[in-house]
């Protein structure tokens, strides 16, 4: 499928004109492949893990949305889109479909059987971690059960288990944490941050987004203490720095509502995001034909 990227004034007309066909769907239409922009964490991982590393976006019916918000909102609005994005960002507003049969759950995550899924860490030179008492306590809480507990809470998937629950220090610690990066992982580090503010009043802890591409830069330029990726840990990207894995997040498969298909093949995906597929899928009704 060789795609042509649209102007943001068109897609947004585009946008409010879908909006009106709820419950009009039309299997004629072509797909509207939505992904997200280069330096992406979610994007990085997602192409990896379909087969297509490295490779352009399509450039025809192509939304690039800057954002796992953005993401949503087009999806939301527009009947025809497909998308992917972090499992701990999606909510009631789109469809999430199976892949291969197989749902995105926490169980199906940790043995593996849900094939679209990475790893969120953090990455931080070592060296700046153990020379502070406060950033090596914040990484301990990390792993501690008391926040893999929060994680679990909020759609995530906890990869630490038999870990003991966080306890503050005796002397109270005091000063900021900086934590940049990936729009993936933030949501939960912003929740995890307010639980470590709360159990030390001494602390406070800055966390911003960016993209993966800017948690890679700013941790090996120590202008943050953490930078968040949503990918598997790149060392040439940021040689002077280790990671460690927060937690494990399925990338969900998203329609909107009023697309009947519920089930997508990781083969189909790839053809859809594929700027070098001959055929692709020219409509949706190549799709629904399939999972008859």
């Amino acid at each position: 499928m060789k795609n042509k990227s649209l102007k943001t004034p068109f897609l947004l007309l585009a946008g409010l004109a879908l909006a009106g066909c709820a419950g009009d769907f039309d299997p004629a239409t072509p797909i509207t492949v939505v992904t997200r922009e280069d330096g992406s964490g979610t994007k990085s991982a997602f192409m990896e893990i379909i087969g297509l590393k490295g490779k352009a976006d399509v450039e025809e019916n192509i939304v690039v949305a800057s954002s796992t918000a953005a993401v949503l909102t087009e999806v939301e609005n527009n009947p025809y889109a497909i998308a992917y994005d972090s499992l701990g960002y999606l909510d009631d507003t789109v469809k999430i479909l199976t892949v291969d049969g197989v749902e995105a759950t926490t169980e199906n995550i940790q043995d593996g059987s849900y094939a679209i899924s990475r790893p969120l860490n953090v990455i931080y030179q070592e060296a700046r971690i153990e020379a502070s008492p406060l950033l090596t306590d914040y990484l301990g809480f990390l792993s501690s059960s008391t926040a893999q507990q929060t994680i679990a809470g909020n759609g995530y998937v906890s990869i630490v288990a038999e870990v003991e629950d966080y306890a503050a220090p005796a002397s109270p610690l005091t000063g900021e944490i900086d934590i940049s990066g990936s729009t993936s992982l933030q949501p939960l580090m912003t929740i995890l941050a307010e639980e470590y503010e709360a159990l030390n009043e001494g602390v406070t802890i800055n966390v911003s987004g960016g993209g993966s591409g800017t948690g890679y830069e700013n941790g090996q330029n120590g202008i943050s203490d953490f930078g968040m990726i949503s990918e598997e840990f790149n060392q040439s990207k940021a040689d002077k720095c280790v990671h460690r894995t927060v937690a494990k997040d399925g990338i969900g498969i998203i329609v909107n509502k009023d697309n009947p298909l519920t089930d997508i093949s990781k083969a189909d995906l790839k053809t859809i995001y594929d700027v070098d597929a001959d055929p692709g899928f020219q409509s949706w009704s190549e799709l629904l034909e399939k999972a008859e």
